[in-house]
């Protein structure tokens, strides 16, 4: 019986080469059109989609012995606040210029704190004493700032007590009422008293003492 003839080399080198032909054309057929194999995988996510920061505020805000709105610290802006303001519409000392040896005028000031952060410094900061004359008829006399007598309480922590003329450095408000902060949406009412004193004479009629005072918060 005879035998099939084994095919020649070259002919098994043929019949391999179909198949590594085929596989390569389609391999760049699926690059040509952008396509990638698909492989079957178990996947899990999680989307996170409200990320933010931003930063608090501190506002101070001050009222009349009515209760009434009379002044916040960012009053006055335009734009971007400063948070500073000046208000001459409260009289931290009565303003009562025709004060008797011997009187005193008492002032209820409440200070809140209206924005989103604790205030965990507060602080009063006083300026020079000055003093003038509040008619055209005048005393001689040049020194009521140092004789004009202020107490400032809060509740029953006393502030300040002096003559307007010493109060002339920065007090820490929080030390003094044994306080860590002034929390957001809290408030503290201070108490001015000025007294003008029983020994004085004529030669301080018609004058008065004014006083700038600024209050200041900071977190």
């Amino acid at each position: 019986m005879s035998s099939s003839p084994s095919p020649s080399p070259a002919r098994r080198r043929r019949r391999l080469a179909l198949p590594v032909v085929l596989a390569g054309s389609i391999a760049s057929l699926i690059l040509a059109l952008g396509l990638s194999p698909t492989v079957a995988a178990f996947t899990a996510s999680i989307q996170n989609t409200v990320n933010t920061a931003g930063a608090g505020s501190l506002i101070m805000q001050e009222n009349d012995s009515t209760g009434q709105i009379v002044c916040r610290s960012t009053d006055g802006a335009s734009g971007v606040s400063t948070n500073s303001a000046t208000c001459s519409t409260i009289n931290k000392y009565g303003g009562d210029l025709a004060m008797a040896p011997g009187q005193t005028v008492t002032t209820n000031i409440p200070i809140l704190n209206v924005g989103s952060l604790d205030a965990k410094g507060f602080t009063l900061t006083p300026g020079a004493c000055t003093q003038s004359a509040s008619s055209t008829v005048y005393g001689s006399a040049t020194d009521l700032c140092s004789q004009m007598k202020i107490k400032i309480t809060s509740g029953a922590f006393v502030i300040y007590d002096g003559t307007v003329a010493g109060l002339s450095s920065t007090i820490d408000i929080l030390d003094k009422v044994g306080a860590s902060s002034l929390p957001a949406g809290s408030s503290a009412t201070f108490t001015f008293a000025v007294t003008l004193p029983s020994t004085l004479d004529a030669s301080y009629s018609n004058l008065k003492v004014s006083q700038p005072l600024t209050w200041t918060f900071s977190s």
